[in-house]
């Protein structure tokens, strides 16, 4: 099984404090990940690294085998799809909810003489369905919810069929129905053997579909705890990442936690 994504002692630096701190983390082919930790702690660091917006300061990381800092990321970023809030944010908003997932096709955010061919838009049409969006095809990006929007920006992220799919936080915002239609959604994405591998950021382990194989858990930018979800996702891991006593625990194929209460 080969690696989608490979970081070997990778720091981030900004203004004098680490982001990420010596970071080795491997992720393979046809896994899903997901990453937990507090605010601050770099997981969307680490996730704009994946994604080759941003380089490492120290250590080297290779993405689907292409080593950062030797390899045009122009040509690399249409393998990897990335769903995010800071994407959503430069998306115009009069466009329509068609129009905003062809246009990654070309890796572009708007429309502008380019011309889609017909397979472009019946692979749009069936990533919107997937995402419950085909009643929405002519609304208006701006106009759209916020579990919308987040299942219109996983569609878009489909489009280049990408051999690394980055979500994150896609539940964040979201109501309790919302949350609930977007993880088994993400549940049936996460369980399909051609979905490309998986990184998804969240703070809440709620939030985890069903399908996801492995966890890594970052405290203050570095590694608290990486490996498959049964054997990691312990509430004395969580209790240490998230810096308070919690107790984790699976119902059917769901987890939960909750904070023990106080003596």
């Amino acid at each position: 099984m080969s690696e989608v994504l490979e970081l070997v002692d990778v720091s981030v630096v900004r203004d004098g404090r680490a982001l990420v701190d010596d970071v080795s983390w491997s992720v393979k082919e046809g896994q899903r990940w997901v990453i937990l930790g507090p605010n601050g702690a770099g997981k969307t660091t680490l996730l704009n690294i994946a994604s080759s917006y941003l380089f490492p300061t120290t250590g080297t990381a290779t993405i689907l085998g292409e080593r950062l800092g030797g390899v045009d990321v122009f040509e690399l970023r249409p393998r990897v799809g990335m769903a995010s809030i800071a994407m959503a944010d430069k998306l115009p908003g009069r466009q329509s909810v068609l129009e905003t997932v062809l246009t990654a096709a070309y890796g572009m955010t708007a429309r502008w003489q380019e011309s889609y061919e017909k397979v472009d838009e019946e692979r749009a049409l069936a990533f919107l369905d997937r995402l419950g969006m085909n009643d929405l095809l002519d609304r208006k990006f701006g106009t759209l919810s916020e579990g919308e929007r987040k299942r219109t920006m996983i569609a878009r992220a489909m489009m280049t069929d990408p051999e690394l799919l980055l979500l994150d936080e896609p539940a964040a915002g979201l109501d309790l129905g919302g949350r609930e239609d977007l993880v088994r959604r993400l549940g049936r994405l996460a369980r399909d053997p051609y979905a490309p591998s998986m990184l998804m950021v969240t703070h809440h382990v709620e939030e985890i579909a069903p399908g996801f194989t492995h966890v890594l858990m970052l405290r203050q930018g570095q590694v608290l705890a990486a490996g498959p979800i049964e054997t990691e996702l312990t509430s004395r891991n969580l209790s240490l990442c998230f810096g308070l006593p919690l107790v984790v625990e699976m119902n059917g194929d769901r987890w939960t936690a909750q904070g023990l209460p106080l003596s």
